[in-house]
C-alpha cells in the first residue's frame, strides 16, 4: 500500500473522529487543515450569524471561512476538513470532491465542553430533517442531542429523521410556484407543534408559508429569533442564484 493511499485510508476511517484542534495529526504526522463553510443561504440570511460562528470555532483553534460555493470547485487541498452549516454543503462536499471531508456544526457543537447553551425551559418544539442529509444519522443525532443541550423538548413528526419528506422547496423548478406552496403547506400540517426546529434556511421559508413558525437551529443555538426574510419561492431562488454565481 503506497503512502497516500495508507492516509486516505486512516484519514477516512477517523475524519468525524477528530475535533477542533487542527494540531492534530494523523497517517505519519500529516496535519489535517479545517475551513468553515457557511453555505451561500445563511451568508444571505444572517451573515453576522456567520461571523459569531466563525469566532466560536477560532476560541479552539485557527479555522479560516470557506466562501466558495459547494457547487463549484472548492480550491481545497487534498485532505481538508470542511466545517458545514448546510444540509446541501455537507451531501456536495461528501460526494463531489476526491479528498475533501465534511463534518456538520451540529456535530461539533452537540460533542463541545466550551459552547454556551441557551436554556428554552423546556418549549416543546418539532422538527423539520432536512432533504440532503437525509441518510445521515449521524446529523439528526446531533441536532436532537443540540435540542437537548438547550432544553428543547421535541415532539417529533410521523414522518421523521430517515424517513422525513420534503418541506416542498425541492420540487420548485418541477412544479408550479403554487404547487410547491402546496407541498409546503402539506408538510407544514403535519408538525405537531407551532415552533418548528429546521437547520436548511430555506425550509425557514417553507414552514413560514405553511403557517408554521420556524426556528432555525443556528438562531436557537446563539438565542437570536428567526427572521423569515424573502419567501417566495421564485424571489427567494433568484437570490440564491445571484449569490451562488458570484460565489
Amino acid at each position: 500500500m503506497d503512502y497516500l493511499t495508507k492516509f486516505r485510508k486512516i484519514y477516512s476511517s477517523n475524519s468525524c473522529k477528530i475535533g477542533l484542534n487542527t494540531k492534530k495529526t494523523i497517517a505519519g504526522g500529516i496535519m489535517v487543515k479545517q475551513v468553515y463553510a457557511p453555505g451561500c443561504a445563511l451568508s444571505i440570511y444572517k451573515q453576522s450569524l456567520a461571523g459569531k460562528v466563525l469566532e466560536f470555532l477560532n476560541k479552539e483553534a485557527d479555522i479560516s471561512e470557506h466562501l466558495i460555493c459547494c457547487k463549484h470547485e472548492p480550491g481545497l487541498l487534498r485532505g481538508t476538513r470542511v466545517i458545514n452549516t448546510c444540509a446541501g454543503c455537507d451531501r456536495r462536499y461528501r460526494e463531489l470532491y476526491e479528498g475533501i471531508s465534511t463534518i456538520s456544526l451540529w456535530e461539533v457543537l452537540a460533542e463541545s465542553r466550551t459552547f454556551s447553551f441557551p436554556d428554552y425551559n423546556g418549549m416543546e418544539m418539532s422538527i423539520q430533517d432536512a432533504c440532503p442529509t437525509r441518510t445521515e444519522d449521524r446529523v439528526h443525532n446531533a441536532i436532537r442531542k443540540l435540542a437537548e443541550r438547550m432544553n428543547i423538548k421535541l415532539v417529533e413528526p410521523e414522518k421523521t429523521r430517515t424517513k422525513a419528506v420534503c418541506c416542498g422547496d425541492s420540487f420548485y423548478g418541477t412544479l408550479s410556484v403554487e404547487q410547491v406552496k402546496e407541498q409546503m403547506r402539506k408538510r407544514s400540517r403535519e408538525m405537531p407543534c407551532e415552533n418548528v426546529i429546521v437547520y436548511c434556511v430555506s425550509c425557514i421559508k417553507a414552514m413560514h408559508i405553511g403557517g408554521r413558525k420556524p426556528r432555525y437551529i443556528v438562531d436557537l443555538l446563539f438565542g437570536e429569533s428567526t427572521e423569515v426574510g424573502t419567501f417566495e419561492p421564485d424571489a427567494w431562488h433568484s437570490e440564491l442564484k445571484e449569490f451562488i454565481d458570484g460565489h
